[in-house]
């Protein structure tokens, strides 16, 4: 129901000598032959080697998109995941300006490719992105690429380690400004624990003095850490009023089309509705299973939310908690099933399953 695929996209690197590198690209597409609007989104850089930072995903952003009818295409910038290549200036002492523009060509290699689809329509381009991917993002936005109408910036920032980094980022905003055109929404928590509020704003003023187009959103304080407000099923209720808004404002599609259940957030596939096969605690009712997969069962009951379990006719079974729950349940059950099809037994606090019934989800 995604439309989920990863593939390798090839960019030219520029450099003393041009080389092309594969980027990990993850593209969600609508159902449907298009063209549709095309909505990136760029990812931000977790603490560590960024070769070990996992492919980027960001399924509750991904979903409303979906929704509304955009092909979502999700880019691992070089040196990142699976992505060939290394990140080509350094990070983030005075270097910001020049690091948003590299792998803001990333993202336009990416997108060179991307127009050229027959499911793309080139002239209907958002661009978003979150931390380094905000900056990636306002960095493109600098760069004039055709068909982008806005941007969409959560709390961009680039900063560095025992160094005094805040003038580089206020510089990069300013230079950026200079030369952007598409208007832009951005969006800083009270609690983000690499801005704060002061900060944001002398972004923000540099950013319009210098001639940019933007709005700030200060949506006070989230969770822990306001930084990844973007990333969170609850981060939604808040830019999301206020990008439908901007959608409509640019002229972007904004209106529901594909109603997504969000189950395929919480689980990775469409779950069916409860059955009322068994009662959920009744582990005596549930098909096919023999004594250790009795106490699988057993070991499910005890977990919280979002959580799975799955069965086959051949006695495979398998469960799993949290991300992709319902998708991993049935995963795990195919492993043990002999080749036999796997079927959702139970999704949450439900039974699912029915006799006849394939659960909808069988693979």
């Amino acid at each position: 129901m995604l439309g989920e695929q990863v593939t390798k996209i090839p960019v030219v690197a520029k450099g003393l000598i041009d080389t092309t590198v594969l980027l990990e690209t993850t593209l969600f597409i609508p159902p449907g032959s298009g063209p549709f609007p095309i909505v990136v989104m760029n990812h931000g850089k977790a603490s560590g080697n960024n070769v070990f930072q996992a492919r980027s995903r960001p399924l509750h952003i991904v979903l409303e998109f979906l929704r509304r009818g955009y092909v979502v295409v999700v880019p691992n910038r070089r040196g990142f995941s699976e992505s060939e290549g290394s990140q080509p200036t350094g990070m983030g002492c005075g270097l910001q300006y020049e690091s948003g523009l590299d792998n803001a060509d990333d993202v336009i290699g990416v997108l060179d490719w991307v127009v050229k689809q027959s499911w793309a329509d080139k002239n209907s381009i958002l661009v978003m992105g979150q931390s380094h991917g905000g900056l990636t993002t306002l960095a493109l936005g600098a760069r004039g690429y055709p068909g982008v109408k806005g941007l969409v910036n959560f709390a961009g920032v680039l900063r560095g380690s025992n160094c005094n980094w805040e003038p580089g980022m206020i510089s990069a905003m300013s230079r950026y400004g200079r030369t952007s055109n598409p208007p832009s929404l951005w969006f800083y928590g009270a609690n983000d624990s690499y801005t704060g509020p002061e900060l944001a704003q002398r972004f923000m003023d540099a950013y319009t003095k210098a001639g940019g187009r933007a709005r700030l959103v200060a949506f006070g304080v989230f969770g822990q850490d306001a930084h990844g407000m973007s990333g969170s099923a609850e981060g939604v209720k808040i830019w999301l009023p206020d990008v439908e808004a901007f959608l409509r404002q640019i002229g972007l599609p904004a209106k529901i089309v594909n109603p997504i259940p969000d189950s395929v957030i919480r689980h990775g596939i469409n779950i069916p509705p409860p059955s009322g096969f068994a009662r959920l605690e009744d582990s005596a009712a549930v098909p096919y299973l023999e004594e250790v997969g009795r106490k699988g069962y057993a070991a499910f009951l005890k977990r919280v939310s979002p959580r799975a379990f799955s069965i086959s006719s051949s006695g495979g079974w398998g469960w799993a908690s949290g991300t992709n729950a319902a998708s991993r349940s049935i995963d795990f059950c195919l492993k043990k099933s002999n080749g036999a099809p796997c079927q959702l037994y139970a999704v949450d606090d439900e039974v699912v399953w029915s006799a006849g019934r394939d659960g909808g989800a069988s693979r």
